[in-house]
């Protein structure tokens, strides 16, 4: 699945309920997905981990949609010449820098 036939699926599957929500609620359901996920990545098996980044990954979604932002277009301006402060790949930046 692409990042546009997710956002998609999310918008045809969740998109009343999400608008209703609004970004604020919407925010506040991403942050305790990526919660479980960090519990999950503790001590979580392989399967339940694998839940939680989906469910992180569609709430992220739903948020960009909400948002108007297309992340196909987003990670394209931002990511799609590499590293988007060395411009490599990989990375060159030294590990004390961000990314």
């Amino acid at each position: 699945m692409t990042l546009p036939e997710l956002q998609d699926m999310i918008r045809a599957t969740y998109g009343a309920k999400d608008a209703s929500r609004g970004i604020d609620g919407t925010f506040m359901w991403f942050m305790q997905e990526v919660g479980e996920l960090a519990t999950a990545l503790r001590s979580g098996d392989r399967e339940e981990q694998m839940l939680e980044f989906a469910d992180v990954l569609a709430w992220l979604a739903t948020l960009a949609n909400i948002a108007g932002v297309d992340l196909d277009e987003a990670m394209r301006i931002k990511y799609g010449r590499g590293c988007p402060v060395c411009t490599h790949i990989p990375c060159t930046c030294g590990t004390a820098e961000k990314p």
